[in-house]
């Protein structure tokens, strides 16, 4: 038994050190700079409490993903709602569309929603020839872009484990509902959300988390105008090479995700929220 042990052992040594040299080596030394850098002490986490800039930032960071959050969710839930209910070969082309904006690259996506929502993109003109508005919206370089950009690409996100729970619920039980006269919105509420919960819960956790981290979408989309942590902490060491503040705000990112991670352990089962529980 114990040379079965060492042979298991041996066979994830590889991946282990792996992990070692290009995740683990590097998050702790970004934590090692974050308490040395310029000089060693809390200096750089006093900021925290003391600078508005990096609470602005935090607040603005917060604000963004929640709403992001929020909208991906709902228009996932109901894009979810509708692949689910529809027959295998209406399922096929709904996923496929799904899936598609995946393949496409964040910074063209990105450029495309600069080019629509403009002073002179087709979004105003369609705005001001049909008499709605008579000059230019404001629509890109503020919050309001990046979270157009945003939402668009954590839709799918949502979708695909919100799809999965819904596949997981039998039909047989919608229709006992409706034989026994339910209306359908009942039946929505009563049968079809409680058991769709644990992939509305795993698609709201991953969306955040990933929207957290966003830096193509926020540069470009916000034009400078607003950031976001990850614009942030680029700004500090690549452009003002102030190595301690950008990397404590690495670290504050890291545990944000992990204290995420650990707060809705604690309220389901993550394991089974994403498939990997019995």
């Amino acid at each position: 038994m114990r040379r079965q042990d060492a042979g298991w052992w041996l066979l994830i040594l590889p991946a282990f050190l792996l992990m070692t040299a290009f995740y683990i080596a590097p998050i702790a030394q970004v934590l090692a700079i974050s308490f040395t850098e310029p000089s060693p002490g809390l200096g750089n986490y006093e900021r925290l409490f003391t600078s508005e800039s990096v609470q602005r930032v935090i607040v603005t960071t917060l604000r963004i993903c929640t709403i992001t959050t929020a909208l991906a969710l709902l228009l996932g839930y109901v894009l979810a709602y509708r692949i689910a209910l529809a027959n295998e070969a209406a399922r096929r082309w709904w996923i496929l569309a799904v899936l598609v904006p995946l393949w496409i690259s964040v910074l063209v996506r990105a450029f495309a929603w600069v080019t629509l929502l403009r002073r002179q993109g087709l979004v105003n003109n369609a705005l001001m020839e049909t008499g709605l508005i008579t000059e230019p919206l404001q629509l890109v370089w503020n919050e309001f872009g990046i979270i157009v950009g945003m939402v668009h690409y954590m839709v799918p996100y949502a979708v695909l484990p919100l799809l999965a729970s819904m596949r997981e619920i039998d039909p047989r039980l919608l229709a006992a509902a409706r034989g026994l006269g339910a209306p359908r919105f009942t039946i929505f509420r009563r049968i079809f959300l409680p058991l769709s919960l644990p992939g509305l819960i795993a698609a709201g956790v991953l969306v955040f988390i990933f929207s957290l981290g966003f830096y193509i979408t926020p540069a470009i989309l916000g034009g400078g105008k607003t950031l976001m942590v990850a614009e942030w902490i680029g700004l500090q060491i690549l452009d003002l090479i102030r190595w301690g503040l950008g990397t404590m705000m690495a670290t504050v990112l890291v545990v944000a995700i992990l204290a995420t991670l650990a707060v809705f352990s604690r309220v389901v089962d993550l394991k089974r929220v994403f498939g990997t529980g019995a």
